[in-house]
């Protein structure tokens, strides 16, 4: 356990980068953290030096993402629909299945050395889910988790549940890395074209598609106020801000 715990968390809003860059950025803090805990190994405790944690939020041009445990033929479509789509394919070091990520979907990035915090990547998973539960829970959403899956749900254990928000992470010595995609006002039917996160009997929702309306662009700026908030009360982290910089 980290014995100098720090719980500042630096947030930035990269607003709109493809995926790539966006992987490439957040391996780069998450390398930065571990090479700092390296280093802590051959000091004494009293000389350790603090680590730092991320918090990235970002929306993506449309993008899939295939989870190291995921199954190719969860890709409904090949390369020549991909392109008509304007769509890319991408696999990744996270868990879970294939997963879309597009323009209307807020995407969060926490990079935290989990020694600041816990030591506990359920409690991790757990407490990410409560973040999006508390956010939607104020626009008349009562979000769920679902037994043995990860993410928010709606309407869990009925014929027609559906998940709002997906969740993929990988941690190396308790440094976090990818995190979860909330649907706000999502295009849907990129969903068509994959199994999403392997799972075929449930379907997908956005918030745009449960308050039946377009939510405006200041009302995504508020959304994502909403997210940080529950993040610090929720990770008992204080947020300070980073001003956007180019990262590809």
């Amino acid at each position: 356990m980290n014995t100098n715990q720090n719980k500042v968390v630096e947030f930035e809003d990269l607003g709109v980068k493809e995926y790539q860059p966006s992987w490439d950025y957040q391996e780069k803090l998450m390398k930065a953290i571990i090479d700092t805990k390296i280093k802590n190994r051959d000091l004494p405790a009293e000389q350790h030096i603090t680590t730092s944690n991320h918090f990235l939020l970002v929306e993506h041009p449309h993008v899939y993402t295939l989870g190291k445990s995921g199954h190719e033929e969860n890709m409904l479509a090949g390369i020549d629909q991909l392109k008509e789509i304007d769509a890319t394919f991408v696999k990744v070091n996270r868990g879970g299945d294939i997963t879309y990520h597009g323009y209307g979907q807020i995407v969060g990035y926490p990079i935290l050395d989990l020694e600041n915090f816990f030591t506990d990547i359920h409690k991790y998973m757990r407490n990410l889910e409560e973040v999006i539960i508390r956010t939607i829970n104020e626009y008349g959403l009562k979000g769920e988790r679902s037994p043995g899956e990860t993410g928010v749900w709606l309407d869990v254990g009925k014929p027609y549940a559906r998940k709002i928000c997906a969740m993929g992470v990988k941690a190396s010595r308790w440094v976090t890395l990818h995190g979860f995609a909330l649907n706000i006002n999502t295009d849907m039917r990129y969903f068509e074209y994959i199994v999403p996160c392997g799972i075929k009997d449930k379907q997908v929702t956005s918030l745009k598609r449960e308050l039946e309306r377009e939510l405006t662009p200041e009302e995504m700026i508020d959304i994502k106020a909403k997210i940080r908030k529950h993040f610090a009360d929720v990770f008992e982290a204080e947020l300070t801000f980073k001003e956007t910089h180019t990262i590809d």
